[in-house]
């Protein structure tokens, strides 16, 4: 690059100095509250608090059912996101709409309606218990369904936006030159998806794993089966507030960890 262009370049990055003042505002309405745990935290009982039988339960199954739900969510959303960006017709509006629809829900109308679905009482839990004897609310497997209810949509947004981004013509090309649906799909469709599959990835991995309503309203607050950290911090929140600080510490720490190393690989995927 010329020097004549990149001083260019500079000054006009340096022309936008005002937008430092509503991006300081924004980034201190984000680390403060961080900063204000970690004054609030009693670093003398940390290590017992982090290492207690509860705190490494609620950690454990939340990085279990995080990744579990993560598979489930590329395993759905991906098919999903490749139809919605590829169907034609007045109703694949509706139908983002309806995908997109756990994106504004509050997270407990989102667990009501999996227990109304798959409770003792919903059709399909009823159906369930007399046919297979399966019950899943307040099993883990409620939490990685609750999970992947609230987290799909992250990923399938991410997904959608990229493939809309690459256009259709090299599935096109295939497609004239003999290559089968299928084919296309592998070879074609599925390469052009893989950076934002990993960036989407890492988002609905983050989101379950912070995932609090829909959880404790269809799965509960079992130690050890569906107590994961977020309902862990609500539930010391009430007995020891150190404890509670320091869990959500831990969650943030974890969180952090997730994102700050899978998430730059997705972005130097695209470049």
């Amino acid at each position: 690059m010329a020097r004549g262009d990149l001083a260019c370049r500079r000054r006009a990055v340096g022309q936008a100095w005002v937008l430092w003042i509503p991006a300081g505002l924004a980034l201190a309405l984000v680390v403060l509250p961080v900063a204000g745990l970690l004054v609030r935290t009693d670093y003398a009982r940390l290590p017992a608090l982090l290492t207690s039988s509860a705190s490494l339960n609620a950690l454990r199954l939340s990085l279990v059912t995080a990744g579990a739900s993560t598979v489930a969510c590329v395993l759905l959303g991906v098919p999903l996101a490749v139809v919605l960006a590829r169907a034609t017709g007045r109703g694949v509006r509706v139908l983002r709409a309806v995908v997109l629809l756990p994106l504004v829900l509050p997270p407990v109308v989102g667990g009501l309606a999996l227990l109304f679905l798959f409770g003792s009482n919903g059709f399909l839990g009823r159906l369930l218990a007399e046919v297979a004897d399966v019950r899943i609310t307040f099993t883990t497997a409620a939490v990685v369904l609750a999970q992947t209810f609230v987290a799909m949509p992250f990923l399938v947004v991410s997904l959608e936006g990229a493939l809309r981004g690459a256009g259709d013509r090299y599935e096109q090309v295939a497609a004239t030159l003999g290559a089968r649906p299928w084919t296309v799909f592998r070879r074609v469709t599925l390469p052009l998806l893989l950076p934002a599959l990993g960036s989407g990835a890492v988002l609905s991995f983050a989101r379950a794993l912070g995932e609090f309503g829909a959880t404790i309203t269809f799965a509960g607050s079992l130690e050890g089966v569906t107590r994961t950290l977020p309902l862990e911090v609500y539930n010391q929140a009430e007995a020891d507030v150190d404890s509670a600080v320091a869990l959500a510490l831990l969650l943030i720490v974890v969180a952090v960890v997730v994102i700050a190393v899978a998430r730059p690989k997705a972005v130097e995927g695209r470049t």
